[in-house]
Protein backbone atom coordinates (compact mmCIF):
# COMPACT_ATOMS: atom_id res chain seq x y z
CA UNK A 1 0.00 0.00 0.00
CA UNK A 2 1.06 3.37 -1.19
CA UNK A 3 -0.19 7.06 -0.07
CA UNK A 4 -0.63 8.60 -3.67
CA UNK A 5 -0.14 12.59 -4.71
CA UNK A 6 -0.24 14.23 -7.92
CA UNK A 7 3.47 14.38 -7.39
CA UNK A 8 4.09 10.50 -7.53
CA UNK A 9 0.60 9.88 -8.99
CA UNK A 10 2.38 9.24 -12.65
CA UNK A 11 4.90 7.15 -11.48
CA UNK A 12 3.09 5.27 -8.64
CA UNK A 13 -0.11 4.60 -10.69
CA UNK A 14 0.08 5.39 -14.43
CA UNK A 15 3.62 3.86 -14.91
CA UNK A 16 3.26 1.13 -12.47
CA UNK A 17 0.08 -0.39 -13.71
CA UNK A 18 2.15 -0.95 -17.14
CA UNK A 19 3.68 -4.41 -15.21
CA UNK A 20 0.90 -4.65 -12.26
CA UNK A 21 -2.50 -3.53 -12.07
CA UNK A 22 -2.83 -0.71 -9.06
CA UNK A 23 -6.22 -0.56 -7.00
CA UNK A 24 -7.05 3.05 -6.38
CA UNK A 25 -8.83 3.98 -3.72
CA UNK A 26 -10.26 7.56 -3.00
CA UNK A 27 -10.74 7.77 0.71
CA UNK A 28 -11.49 10.88 3.55
CA UNK A 29 -10.90 10.43 6.93
CA UNK A 30 -14.11 11.89 7.93
CA UNK A 31 -15.47 9.18 5.77
CA UNK A 32 -16.76 5.74 7.88
CA UNK A 33 -17.36 3.59 4.88
CA UNK A 34 -13.64 4.40 3.61
CA UNK A 35 -12.43 3.37 7.51
CA UNK A 36 -14.50 0.08 6.86
CA UNK A 37 -13.20 -0.51 3.81
CA UNK A 38 -9.50 0.24 4.10
CA UNK A 39 -8.58 -2.52 5.62
CA UNK A 40 -10.28 -5.22 4.13
CA UNK A 41 -8.52 -3.57 0.51
CA UNK A 42 -5.35 -4.11 3.04
CA UNK A 43 -5.59 -7.67 3.90
CA UNK A 44 -6.60 -8.14 0.23
CA UNK A 45 -3.40 -6.53 -1.27
CA UNK A 46 -1.82 -9.14 1.21
CA UNK A 47 -3.52 -12.03 0.19
CA UNK A 48 -3.08 -11.23 -3.23
CA UNK A 49 0.30 -11.53 -3.18
CA UNK A 50 2.08 -8.54 -5.42
CA UNK A 51 -0.69 -9.52 -8.35
CA UNK A 52 -1.83 -5.97 -7.73
CA UNK A 53 -0.48 -3.22 -6.24
CA UNK A 54 -3.02 -0.79 -3.71
CA UNK A 55 -2.82 2.81 -4.28
CA UNK A 56 -4.77 5.12 -1.59
CA UNK A 57 -6.00 8.94 -2.28
CA UNK A 58 -6.74 11.51 0.16
CA UNK A 59 -9.37 12.73 -1.76
CA UNK A 60 -9.42 16.29 0.54
CA UNK A 61 -6.43 16.41 -0.18
CA UNK A 62 -5.54 15.49 -3.75
CA UNK A 63 -8.73 17.21 -4.97
CA UNK A 64 -7.11 17.78 -8.25
CA UNK A 65 -6.68 13.92 -8.66
CA UNK A 66 -10.27 13.05 -7.37
CA UNK A 67 -11.41 16.11 -9.62
CA UNK A 68 -9.84 13.98 -12.63
CA UNK A 69 -10.95 10.78 -12.25
CA UNK A 70 -14.46 12.74 -11.65
CA UNK A 71 -15.03 11.18 -8.30
CA UNK A 72 -18.43 12.00 -6.66
CA UNK A 73 -18.18 10.06 -3.44
CA UNK A 74 -16.42 8.19 -0.86
CA UNK A 75 -14.92 5.64 -1.22
CA UNK A 76 -14.59 5.14 -5.03
CA UNK A 77 -12.09 2.54 -6.05
CA UNK A 78 -10.63 2.25 -9.60
CA UNK A 79 -8.32 -0.88 -11.00
CA UNK A 80 -5.76 0.60 -13.33
CA UNK A 81 -4.31 -1.65 -15.82
CA UNK A 82 -1.57 -0.52 -18.23
CA UNK A 83 -2.22 3.10 -17.65
CA UNK A 84 -5.87 3.02 -18.29
CA UNK A 85 -9.00 2.33 -15.95
CA UNK A 86 -11.08 -0.67 -16.74
CA UNK A 87 -13.32 -1.09 -13.44
CA UNK A 88 -14.22 -0.07 -10.25
CA UNK A 89 -17.05 0.72 -7.84
CA UNK A 90 -18.13 3.17 -5.16
CA UNK A 91 -18.97 2.35 -1.40
CA UNK A 92 -17.67 -0.32 0.92
CA UNK A 93 -18.30 -3.51 -0.94
CA UNK A 94 -18.34 -6.77 0.40
CA UNK A 95 -15.11 -8.80 0.10
CA UNK A 96 -16.98 -11.44 -2.32
CA UNK A 97 -17.75 -8.48 -4.66
CA UNK A 98 -14.09 -7.28 -4.48
CA UNK A 99 -12.79 -10.30 -4.92
CA UNK A 100 -14.72 -11.20 -8.18
CA UNK A 101 -13.78 -7.45 -9.44
CA UNK A 102 -10.18 -8.23 -9.10
CA UNK A 103 -10.11 -11.79 -10.48
CA UNK A 104 -11.43 -10.61 -13.98
CA UNK A 105 -8.86 -8.52 -14.74
CA UNK A 106 -5.58 -9.74 -12.64
CA UNK A 107 -3.33 -12.38 -13.90
CA UNK A 108 -3.58 -15.76 -12.48
CA UNK A 109 -1.66 -16.81 -9.75
CA UNK A 110 1.28 -19.11 -9.64
CA UNK A 111 0.99 -22.64 -8.81
CA UNK A 112 2.12 -23.32 -5.22
CA UNK A 113 5.66 -24.94 -5.46
CA UNK A 114 6.18 -28.83 -4.78
CA UNK A 115 6.12 -29.61 -1.20
CA UNK A 116 9.70 -30.88 -1.30
CA UNK A 117 10.25 -27.39 -2.38
CA UNK A 118 9.02 -25.20 0.42
CA UNK A 119 11.39 -23.74 3.04
CA UNK A 120 10.58 -24.52 5.94
CA UNK A 121 11.18 -21.16 8.33
CA UNK A 122 13.36 -20.98 11.51
CA UNK A 123 11.80 -21.25 15.05
CA UNK A 124 11.98 -17.44 15.56
CA UNK A 125 14.31 -16.67 18.72
CA UNK A 126 13.57 -15.56 22.32
CA UNK A 127 13.95 -12.05 23.24
CA UNK A 128 17.30 -13.25 25.16
CA UNK A 129 18.39 -14.79 21.95
CA UNK A 130 18.03 -12.21 19.84
CA UNK A 131 18.98 -9.36 21.72
CA UNK A 132 22.21 -11.60 21.74
CA UNK A 133 22.17 -11.34 17.53
CA UNK A 134 21.96 -7.70 17.59
CA UNK A 135 25.06 -7.41 20.27
CA UNK A 136 27.45 -9.89 18.28
CA UNK A 137 26.33 -8.14 15.36
CA UNK A 138 27.05 -4.71 16.82
CA UNK A 139 30.52 -6.14 17.96
CA UNK A 140 31.49 -6.89 14.50
CA UNK A 141 30.43 -3.23 13.36
CA UNK A 142 29.60 -0.76 15.90
CA UNK A 143 28.76 1.67 12.95
CA UNK A 144 25.74 -0.82 12.66
CA UNK A 145 23.09 1.75 14.55
CA UNK A 146 20.02 -0.71 12.85
CA UNK A 147 21.71 -3.59 15.39
CA UNK A 148 22.31 -0.98 17.84
CA UNK A 149 18.37 0.57 17.37
CA UNK A 150 17.26 -3.49 17.79
CA UNK A 151 19.26 -4.32 20.82
CA UNK A 152 18.55 -1.08 22.63
CA UNK A 153 14.77 -1.65 22.01
CA UNK A 154 14.76 -4.94 23.67
CA UNK A 155 16.86 -3.66 26.14
CA UNK A 156 14.37 -1.36 27.46
CA UNK A 157 12.03 -3.90 26.91
CA UNK A 158 13.19 -5.55 29.58
CA UNK A 159 13.73 -2.89 31.87
CA UNK A 160 17.47 -2.40 31.48
CA UNK A 161 17.63 0.90 31.24
CA UNK A 162 20.91 2.03 31.96
CA UNK A 163 22.41 -0.82 29.40
CA UNK A 164 20.08 0.66 27.09
CA UNK A 165 21.81 4.18 27.90
CA UNK A 166 25.33 2.70 27.41
CA UNK A 167 24.53 1.25 24.13
CA UNK A 168 23.05 4.59 23.14
CA UNK A 169 26.09 6.64 24.36
CA UNK A 170 28.26 4.49 22.01
CA UNK A 171 27.61 6.22 18.75
CA UNK A 172 30.51 7.83 17.75
CA UNK A 173 30.52 11.31 17.66
CA UNK A 174 30.80 11.97 14.13
CA UNK A 175 28.46 10.12 13.40
CA UNK A 176 24.57 11.07 12.75
CA UNK A 177 22.01 9.26 14.91
CA UNK A 178 19.57 7.71 12.92
CA UNK A 179 15.45 8.54 13.70
CA UNK A 180 15.65 5.42 15.23
CA UNK A 181 17.96 6.04 17.40
CA UNK A 182 16.07 9.04 18.79
CA UNK A 183 13.33 6.95 18.84
CA UNK A 184 15.21 5.04 22.03
CA UNK A 185 16.21 9.11 23.10
CA UNK A 186 12.36 9.84 23.55
CA UNK A 187 11.64 5.92 25.05
CA UNK A 188 14.30 6.78 27.69
CA UNK A 189 13.31 10.33 28.33
CA UNK A 190 9.87 8.83 28.89
CA UNK A 191 11.17 6.54 31.51
CA UNK A 192 13.21 8.63 33.45
CA UNK A 193 10.06 11.46 33.52
CA UNK A 194 8.18 9.21 35.00
CA UNK A 195 10.04 7.47 37.18
CA UNK A 196 11.14 10.94 38.68
CA UNK A 197 8.03 13.13 38.32
CA UNK A 198 6.34 11.16 41.11
CA UNK A 199 5.71 7.90 43.68
CA UNK A 200 1.73 7.25 42.88
CA UNK A 201 1.92 7.09 39.16
CA UNK A 202 -2.10 6.66 39.85
CA UNK A 203 -2.85 10.29 41.28
CA UNK A 204 -0.12 11.54 39.19
CA UNK A 205 -2.07 10.65 35.96
CA UNK A 206 -5.57 12.02 37.58
CA UNK A 207 -3.46 15.17 37.94
CA UNK A 208 -2.48 15.57 34.20
CA UNK A 209 -6.47 14.43 33.28
CA UNK A 210 -7.74 17.01 35.56
CA UNK A 211 -5.48 19.86 33.66
CA UNK A 212 -6.57 18.61 30.54
CA UNK A 213 -10.20 18.78 31.29
CA UNK A 214 -10.11 22.35 32.52
CA UNK A 215 -8.11 23.63 29.31
CA UNK A 216 -8.10 21.06 26.07
CA UNK A 217 -4.85 23.39 25.28
CA UNK A 218 -2.97 22.24 28.14
CA UNK A 219 -0.05 20.74 25.56
CA UNK A 220 1.93 20.52 28.56
CA UNK A 221 0.36 18.30 30.44
CA UNK A 222 -0.99 15.98 27.37
CA UNK A 223 2.41 15.76 26.57
CA UNK A 224 3.29 14.59 30.25
CA UNK A 225 0.90 12.11 29.97
CA UNK A 226 2.05 11.08 26.89
CA UNK A 227 5.12 10.38 28.27
CA UNK A 228 3.96 8.39 31.33
CA UNK A 229 1.82 6.28 28.76
CA UNK A 230 5.11 5.76 26.49
CA UNK A 231 7.54 4.65 29.03
CA UNK A 232 4.94 1.80 30.15
CA UNK A 233 4.74 1.13 26.49
CA UNK A 234 1.05 2.58 26.21
CA UNK A 235 1.53 3.10 22.76
CA UNK A 236 -1.73 3.71 21.24
CA UNK A 237 -3.46 6.16 24.16
CA UNK A 238 0.16 8.04 24.26
CA UNK A 239 -0.48 9.01 20.61
CA UNK A 240 -3.84 9.58 20.85
CA UNK A 241 -2.89 12.30 23.25
CA UNK A 242 -0.27 13.87 20.96
CA UNK A 243 -2.81 13.51 18.08
CA UNK A 244 -4.39 16.20 20.40
CA UNK A 245 -1.81 18.48 20.27
CA UNK A 246 -0.92 17.91 16.33
CA UNK A 247 -4.78 18.71 15.85
CA UNK A 248 -4.46 21.99 17.94
CA UNK A 249 -0.92 23.22 17.05
CA UNK A 250 1.11 21.11 14.95
CA UNK A 251 4.21 23.27 14.90
CA UNK A 252 4.04 23.02 18.59
CA UNK A 253 7.45 23.09 21.16
CA UNK A 254 9.61 22.65 17.39
CA UNK A 255 7.18 19.74 16.39
CA UNK A 256 8.04 17.70 19.52
CA UNK A 257 4.58 15.79 19.45
CA UNK A 258 5.06 15.18 15.80
CA UNK A 259 8.55 13.96 16.41
CA UNK A 260 7.65 11.73 19.92
CA UNK A 261 4.54 10.05 17.30
CA UNK A 262 6.90 9.41 14.73
CA UNK A 263 9.13 7.89 16.91
CA UNK A 264 6.69 5.40 18.87
CA UNK A 265 5.52 4.54 15.61
CA UNK A 266 9.87 3.24 15.15
CA UNK A 267 9.05 1.74 18.42
CA UNK A 268 6.02 -0.32 17.83
CA UNK A 269 7.01 -1.40 14.41
CA UNK A 270 8.14 -5.13 14.49
CA UNK A 271 11.49 -6.28 12.78
CA UNK A 272 10.73 -6.34 8.60
CA UNK A 273 12.44 -9.61 8.67
CA UNK A 274 12.10 -11.96 5.40
CA UNK A 275 9.62 -14.78 5.08
CA UNK A 276 10.58 -17.89 3.17
CA UNK A 277 9.04 -16.74 -0.10
CA UNK A 278 11.56 -13.77 -0.24
CA UNK A 279 9.14 -11.03 0.27
CA UNK A 280 8.61 -8.70 3.54
CA UNK A 281 5.70 -9.07 5.92
CA UNK A 282 3.34 -6.65 5.38
CA UNK A 283 3.30 -3.75 7.77
CA UNK A 284 1.58 -4.16 11.05
CA UNK A 285 -1.85 -2.87 10.63
CA UNK A 286 -1.98 -0.75 13.70
CA UNK A 287 1.23 1.31 12.65
CA UNK A 288 -0.06 1.32 9.76
CA UNK A 289 -3.69 2.74 10.98
CA UNK A 290 -1.76 5.71 13.16
CA UNK A 291 0.40 6.57 10.29
CA UNK A 292 -2.84 7.33 8.28
CA UNK A 293 -4.06 9.45 10.99
CA UNK A 294 -0.83 10.66 11.32
CA UNK A 295 -1.01 11.84 7.70
CA UNK A 296 -4.36 12.92 7.70
CA UNK A 297 -3.99 15.85 10.59
CA UNK A 298 -0.74 16.77 8.69
CA UNK A 299 -2.30 17.12 5.54
CA UNK A 300 -5.22 18.84 6.85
Amino acid sequence: MIDVTVENFDAEVMQASAATPVLVDFWATWCQPCLTLGPLLEKLETAYAGRFKLAKVDADAQQQLAAAFGIRSLPTCVLVVNSQPVDGFTGAQPESQIRALLDKHLPPAPEAEPAEAEITPAAPLDPKQQLQQHLDALAKDPAAHAERFAAGKLLLLAGRLQEAKDLRAGVPPQSLPTRQLESLDYWTAAIDYAAAAAADAAAAMAALDAKITANKRDFDARYAKAQRLLATQHWTPAMDELLEILMRDRAWNNELARKTYVAILDLMEPPKAKVADGQIPPEDATVASYRRRLSSVILS
